[in-house]
């Protein structure tokens, strides 16, 4: 048997490249940061080229430090920054401009004209989605109506799209020489251009949205034994590897948790923060402002719907802290600093930088620091930052609880930020339930290399990998009822003091 299974984790901020072996544990690893592009206020983008060349090298550095050939990989596993959109010429590999970033807010006037005549949920019953600047298809829209080399070359066959793992499955499996152009269910489910049910695009939102259909990949199951091509012997592997595992990297985070059963749910808390919860074969429609999204597919197995509550702006809110105040150099020093003082002080940060996500979907929405005097200091805004994560998840899981009809009894928690053990005690405390965190943290490429390993037997199911999984720690909540709910009431008003922010 082959040795290793490998992931590729293309995030919002850094390509990694994770090595595992069959317990789950991390053999190695090589990480590279991308540029952040901010045009204009409210516009995200990323260089495709640039992404491309850090994820070769970030192959060749994890194969170099580990000692490791690309021929001891018994296939590679995608884990990508979902919805973030990228539109290239088939024939030279090109892109016809840099890549739209899921937080971008460019389409706001594209999803405020698809909303006018039916309202936001237009597509929802369909696609499981509202329509917001967070999807795909209305990024592609964009790309086809402002990019007049675009829209020609989509016309006559020679445009391609993908979100970032087809993009790279494209290239790692030839680019213009017969590369293969697929995306999985999770990922396509996310572009708002899918039927939920059937497991493909949809021709009429195509036809609304002006996107042609032969610039689309196929759709194909996250972990497929009738893998998408292999690496090239002259690619960054120096040796042909199936490429057969593609996760969004939250979906990702769930198979890496071994959220397999109908009721389990966990947290990521990255750039931003999000949280799923496995509600089994049937797709469950959201009348609270939750996403219904695929979870994963197995081979021709059925699939697995979640219901899920995304957050902008979690971990970014600590970058920015550090990055545009300066209150903090560096992320960790932010739980030290919030230790300095026993509370928030009356302050809330509400991080709506770029709008509400779920369950407000509320892009005129802007952030605001609320509840200020004079008695706030660094120590309180510090604090009212980690909080603002906290409260964020708890708006998602009650609108869960009653979307689902299940109460959340326990969260399994992994992402960036687990590693702060105040946010994690707040956690429990605001939602009053156990939060558990793994032994392995790097549950989204973990979840890849699951998904790729599976497809070749490397693992033969996911009983096997259920028993991978282990508790590192858990945090029980210990705060009075009057006090939790009293802090929840403050931040439910400075939530409203976001609202109509943008004219």
């Amino acid at each position: 048997m082959v040795n290793f299974v490998a992931a590729l984790d293309q995030g919002t901020t850094s390509n990694r490249f994770i090595i595992f072996d069959h317990s789950g544990q991390i053999v190695g690893w090589e990480q590279k940061e991308h540029k952040q592009i901010f045009p204009q206020p409210g516009w995200v983008e990323h260089s495709p080229l640039e992404i491309w060349q850090n994820t070769q090298d970030v192959i060749n550095g994890a194969l170099f430090k580990t000692g490791i050939a690309g021929s001891d990989l018994a296939a590679i596993g995608i884990t990508n920054q979902r919805e973030t959109t990228v539109v290239w010429d088939k024939n030279t590999g090109r892109p016809f401009m840099n890549a739209i970033v899921w937080q971008c807010t460019r389409t706001d006037e594209i999803c405020k004209d698809l909303s006018r005549e039916q309202g936001q949920n237009r597509f929802r019953d369909k696609t499981g989605l509202p329509i917001a600047t967070y999807f795909s298809g209305p990024k592609i829209k964009w790309v086809l109506d402002h990019v007049t080399e675009a829209r020609t070359a989509a016309n006559k066959g020679d445009a391609l799209f993908g979100t970032m793992e087809t993009w790279l499955i494209w290239w790692l499996t030839g680019g213009p020489n017969g590369g293969s152009h697929v995306t999985d269910v999770t990922n396509a489910s996310r572009t708002m251009l899918m039927d939920l049910t059937s497991l493909q695009w949809d021709e009429k939102i195509l036809e609304i949205l002006g996107i042609p259909k032969q610039i689309l990949p196929r759709i194909v199951p996250s972990s497929d034994i009738n893998s998408w091509g292999f690496t090239l012997k002259d690619g960054p592997l120096a040796a042909q590897v199936p490429v057969c595992g593609a996760l969004g990297d939250q979906q990702a985070a769930l198979v890496g948790q071994a959220c397999f059963d109908m009721g389990e749910a966990k947290n990521t808390y990255g750039t931003g923060c999000f949280l799923l919860l496995n509600t089994g074969t049937t797709p469950v429609p959201s009348r609270q402002g939750l996403l219904t999204t695929l979870g994963y597919q197995i081979n021709n197995q059925r699939p697995i719907y979640c219901l899920e509550g995304s957050i902008a702006i979690t971990g970014a809110l600590v970058q920015w802290l550090r990055d545009n105040l300066g209150l903090i150099s560096s992320a960790p020093e932010i739980e030290d600093l919030a230790k300095t003082v026993e509370d928030n002080g009356g302050a809330y940060f509400v991080p709506a930088f770029s709008g509400l996500f779920a369950p407000y979907w509320r892009s005129d929405a802007r952030g605001v620091i609320a509840g200020l005097t004079r008695f706030v200091n660094k120590g309180h805004i510090a604090r009212a930052v980690l909080e603002a994560s906290a409260y964020q998840t708890r708006d998602i899981v009650e609108a869960m609880n009653k979307d689902s009809g299940v109460e959340l009894t326990k969260l399994k928690v992994d992402g960036g930020m687990v590693g702060n053990e105040l946010l994690m005690q707040f956690q429990s405390d605001t939602l009053n339930v156990p939060v558990i965190r793994p032994s392995v943290t790097e549950t989204t490429a973990l979840g890849a290399a699951y998904a790729a390993g599976l497809a070749v037997g490397y693992w033969e199911g996911i009983d096997e990998l259920k028993q991978n999984w282990s508790e590192d720690k858990t945090w029980y909540p210990s705060m009075k009822n009057e006090a939790r709910e009293n802090g929840y009431k403050g931040w439910k008003k400075a939530v409203e003091r976001t609202f109509s922010w943008v004219e």
